[in-house]
């Protein structure tokens, strides 16, 4: 595929040289700071307004797709418009590019996490501090998100139904299965066939809880496996790695954050090859990067694998988002916008905001051990909501790394 087969209304895509691809993205990868918000911006800005590659309402169309489907919008966005260009391997390079700042830079600071840990003096109340700051950008994420995805009182219950039962430790298929029928029966008009399905998901989640759970058929996924502490580095099989990786990558309705919670399951609560305070650590460090904040899988991976497990669990997590755009934007572009699909979807994201829900109160549980981790927590949030710019995000976290340095002279 070539630009000769891009729409009318795009032909002033350029047919930019392979190599001139590359670069191009690589350097929107090293700018790539302050979240989603800000990349889709920056791509906006100079390949539609300033250099008119398409027009703003192609541009908006596929921005719509990709926020329905799971993955990184901001690069699937890149992955588009190289294909635009130079067909699919212009695809496969501009993602590339896109990516390979922010995965080289966790790499190597993985490899120094792991290499040193926290042994040197003050670090450990640094990490402490970020944590906390952390955890406030995950509510954050869950008031924005759920502020798109939550519309009405129906897909509002779904989240909160989907908040307790990752709370209980309900396998997510379920949760994610029964969100998204219970909100496409209710599209439908069938209230009663609503009713049957809410009933049954609920006995569901009931016997689970009180046959299994409760029963000791079935491993913790609760806060008390935040206490596991597994050595720094494990030899988790590279396969279950990349297996990982893909099933988060396919779950990550909404935004990069969604990611969280299916990360936190296979490599804290059940693997069991890191605990919820390295898990914090690796979103601490991603916040700090040029990068889209789902790169933290590098991060699992190297504690999970060393080095070769960070690359399978990278590979695995970015793989969709590759694939959609590469095998058929068009394609999906007209499936995911059928009413009947459309709703199904948003029933399975707003089901993805309780998961993050309730997956934040396990992190949080880890964070806020204190006082002062509390004090540190109301303010970091308090700034996150009352500015906007594109370095928030790391200088909060910066400024919480500046709290544990003083409250360690302390």
């Amino acid at each position: 595929m070539t630009n000769a087969s891009v729409p009318a209304e795009s032909v002033a895509v350029p047919r930019v040289s392979l190599w001139g691809l590359f670069l191009r993205f690589l350097r929107f990868g090293s700018l790539a700071w302050g979240g989603p918000v800000a990349q889709i911006a920056m791509i906006r800005q100079e390949l539609v307004d300033e250099e008119r590659w398409v027009t703003s309402e192609h541009f908006n169309r596929a921005l719509a797709v990709y926020q329905v489907l799971p993955g990184p919008e901001a690069h699937e966005l890149c992955v588009y418009f190289g294909m635009l260009s130079r067909g699919r391997w212009g695809g496969v390079l501009a993602g590339l590019g896109f990516m390979l700042p922010g995965f080289l830079l966790m790499f190597a600071l993985s490899w120094a996490y792991v290499r040193y840990g926290l042994r040197a003096e003050g670090v450990a109340a640094v990490f402490a501090a970020v944590q906390v700051a952390v955890a406030a950008l995950i509510v954050r994420a869950i008031v924005r998100i759920g502020s798109h995805v939550v519309v009405d009182r129906w897909l509002a219950v779904i989240a909160l139904l989907a908040t307790a039962a990752q709370v209980a430790g309900v396998p997510f298929a379920w949760i994610l299965g029964i969100g998204g029928l219970a909100y496409f029966l209710w599209m439908q008009t069938r209230p009663g066939w609503l009713r049957a399905v809410t009933a049954l998901g609920l006995a569901g989640v009931v016997g689970y809880l009180l046959f299994v759970r409760f029963g000791g058929g079935a491993p913790d996924f609760g806060g008390a496996l935040a206490s596991v502490t597994p050595p720094a580095r494990s030899n988790v099989p590279l396969a279950d790695l990349f297996w990982s990786g893909l099933k988060a990558g396919l779950l990550t309705f909404g935004g990069a954050y969604t990611v969280i919670p299916f990360l936190q399951r296979d490599a804290v609560a059940q693997g069991a090859w890191m605990s919820n305070a390295q898990f914090l650590d690796g979103l601490a460090i991603s916040g700090l990067l040029p990068a889209p904040l789902i790169i933290f899988a590098t991060f699992v991976g190297y504690i999970g694998g060393g080095p070769w497990g960070a690359v399978a669990l990278t590979i695995g997590i970015f793989l969709p988002a590759f694939a959609f755009t590469l095998v058929g934007h068009e394609a999906l572009e007209s499936f995911v916008h059928q009413p009947r699909v459309r709703s199904f979807l948003d029933g399975v994201t707003a089901a993805v905001v309780g998961l993050i829900s309730g997956t934040a109160i396990y992190l949080m549980s880890t964070s806020l051990t204190g006082l002062d981790a509390c004090v540190l927590f109301a303010l970091v949030l308090g700034a996150l909501f009352a500015f906007r710019g594109k370095m928030i995000i790391p200088a909060v976290i910066a400024a919480a790394a500046v709290w544990g340095i003083a409250h360690s002279m302390l």
